[in-house]
C-alpha cells in the first residue's frame, strides 16, 4: 500500500472543549467537528477547518473509491460515503440527492484526548516550514473557542414524508417477502423533512445534541452541504500496522424510561429477546462475510455477542466483529467491499437493498458512511444513523433525516413504527424541541 508521505508537526498543549473550540470556527470554510462522548469508544474528539483539497462528486466507475487511492487523499482526510453509492449496484440508477463521495484533507487539524485531558496540534505539509505554519494555525484555534449558549430549537417543521399507515404497510410488505423466502431481513425507514428558520445554521442542531453525545458524533460542512450526526455505530476501525479489522453492528432497540426500575426491565427484555438476537446474529453473520472479502482465511472472528449499550433515548444491542486484513489491503478496498453496512441493509445484503428501494425514495448521506483518516493510515468510519443532512437552497437549509428498523419474518408493524419513533427523537427534539 502506497502512502504519500508528508512532514507533520505535533504539538502538545492543555484541555480545551472540543465542541467549544468547533464552535468559534463554525463560520470558516469546510468546518469539521468528530465529537466523541469520551467513552470506551470515544476517547478521541477532532476540530478542523479550512481544508485544502476538495473533493464532491462521485465515487468512481463501478462503485470504485478510486480517489482514495490518490496521493491527495491519503491522510489528514475526512470524507462521507452516500448510501446510494453503494446501492446501486442492487437498485440501478436512481436520482441522486446527494454526492456519492465528499473528501476533503486538512493541513490544520486538532485532536482531544478525552482519557488524559490533553490537546495533540497536528501541522500538515508539503516541507516542515508550511507543516509549522498549520500548526500554527491550528493552534490559533484553542485560543478562538467560544462559550456554548444552546440555542432556541431552529426549525417550525418537521414534517413526515409519509404516513405511519404507509410506513407499517411497507413492514408488512417485508415480512411478507421473507415467509416467502426472498429474503431474511431488511431495514426500512421513515423520512422526515423541514427547514431551519431564516439565520438558522446546522451547527445550532450540534450544540443542542450536546447533552446527548455519542461516539461517532460529527458535524462537517462543505459548501452548500452539512450533515449533523449523533452516531453511537462503529461502521469499521482499521488499523493498517496491525491490519487488525473491528465491526460492531447494531440490532436491536428499545427506547430508555426515566424510572431507573422500568428502564432496567427493558435494557434486560432486549438482552433476553429471541428476535432482537436473531435479527442482530442475521446482521453478524453478514459482517463476518463481508470482512472474509478481504481479511486473511481464518481470521474473522465474532469477539463480543448481544451486547447491550445504552444512550440517552434508547438501549441498543451491539455486537463486535474482528478480522485481520490481507496484506496490501488498503482504506479503498476495505471500503469497497464491506460497504453499505449490513446493519442498515440486511441479508443477503443484495436483495435486501433491492427490496429497501421499492419502499423508500434515495437515501442520501443517511446509512452510509462518516469517516476519518490519521496520519499513519488509521481508519474510523461510523453509520450515519442519527443523522440529518442539510442543503443550503436560496439562503436557506433545508433539512433530511431518517430512522428505520430491521424486519424480520417475526416483526410486528406497529412495533416497529414505536422503534424508528424511539430513534429520532433526539434528533426531533434538536430540530423542533420536545
Amino acid at each position: 500500500m502506497n502512502r504519500a508521505a508528508r512532514p507533520v508537526e505535533i504539538r502538545e498543549r492543555p484541555w480545551r472543549d472540543p465542541l467549544a473550540v468547533a464552535a468559534g470556527l463554525r463560520r470558516l470554510e469546510g468546518p469539521l467537528a468528530l465529537l466523541s462522548d469520551g467513552g470506551t469508544l470515544g476517547r478521541w474528539s477532532f476540530v478542523a477547518a479550512e481544508p485544502d483539497r476538495v473533493h464532491v462528486g462521485g465515487a468512481g466507475p463501478g462503485g470504485k473509491l478510486d480517489r482514495l487511492r490518490s496521493p491527495d487523499f491519503q491522510t489528514g482526510v475526512v470524507g462521507l460515503l452516500a448510501y446510494d453509492a453503494g446501492a446501486r449496484p442492487a437498485t440501478g440508477p436512481r436520482d441522486p440527492v446527494w454526492p456519492d463521495l465528499m473528501l476533503a484533507r486538512y493541513p490544520a487539524m486538532l485532536a482531544f484526548d478525552h482519557r488524559a485531558g490533553a490537546v495533540r496540534v497536528f501541522g500538515r505539509g508539503e516541507d516542515a516550514e508550511s507543516a509549522r505554519t498549520a500548526a500554527d494555525r491550528a493552534e490559533g484555534w484553542l485560543a478562538a473557542a467560544i462559550d456554548l449558549v444552546v440555542p432556541p430549537a431552529p426549525a417550525d417543521d418537521f414534517v413526515e414524508e409519509a404516513t405511519p399507515a404507509a410506513y407499517c404497510a411497507a413492514v408488512a410488505d417485508v415480512v411478507e417477502r421473507i415467509a416467502a423466502g426472498q429474503l431474511y431481513q431488511a431495514n426500512i425507514a421513515r423520512a422526515w423533512s423541514g427547514a431551519l428558520r431564516a439565520g438558522g445554521d446546522p451547527f445550532d442542531v450540534m450544540l443542542r445534541l450536546a447533552g446527548r453525545a455519542a461516539a461517532y458524533g460529527a458535524f462537517w460542512r462543505l459548501g452548500d452541504r452539512a450533515v449533523v450526526s449523533n452516531s453511537p455505530e462503529l461502521f469499521l476501525a482499521f488499523d493498517p500496522s496491525s491490519r487488525r479489522i473491528e465491526s460492531r453492528p447494531i440490532k436491536g432497540t428499545r427506547p430508555r424510561h426515566p424510572d431507573p426500575a422500568d428502564d432496567a426491565v427493558l435494557a434486560t427484555e432486549l438482552r433476553s429477546s429471541a428476535k432482537d438476537q436473531a435479527e442482530n446474529l442475521m446482521i453478524v453473520d453478514l459482517m463476518r462475510n463481508d470482512l472474509s472479502l478481504v481479511a486473511e482465511p481464518g481470521s474473522v472472528a465474532v469477539t463480543a455477542l448481544f451486547e447491550v449499550e445504552s444512550h440517552p433515548t434508547v438501549h441498543h444491542l451491539v455486537s463486535t466483529v474482528t478480522g485481520l486484513a490481507r496484506a496490501g489491503t488498503g482504506t479503498a478496498g476495505l471500503l469497497e467491499a464491506t460497504f453499505p453496512p449490513g446493519s442498515i441493509t440486511g441479508a443477503p445484503k443484495h436483495e435486501a437493498m433491492k427490496v429497501i428501494a421499492l419502499h423508500e425514495p434515495p437515501r442520501g448521506a443517511w446509512c452510509g458512511s462518516l469517516f476519518h483518516i490519521e496520519d499513519d493510515g488509521r481508519l474510523t468510519a461510523s453509520v450515519l444513523i442519527r443523522t440529518a443532512s442539510f442543503e443550503r437552497v436560496g439562503g436557506r437549509w433545508r433539512f433530511r433525516t431518517l430512522a428505520g428498523a430491521g424486519i424480520v419474518a417475526d416483526s410486528d408493524p406497529t412495533a416497529e413504527l414505536a422503534e424508528t419513533d424511539a430513534k429520532i427523537r433526539a434528533l426531533r427534539e434538536a430540530l423542533v424541541g420536545p
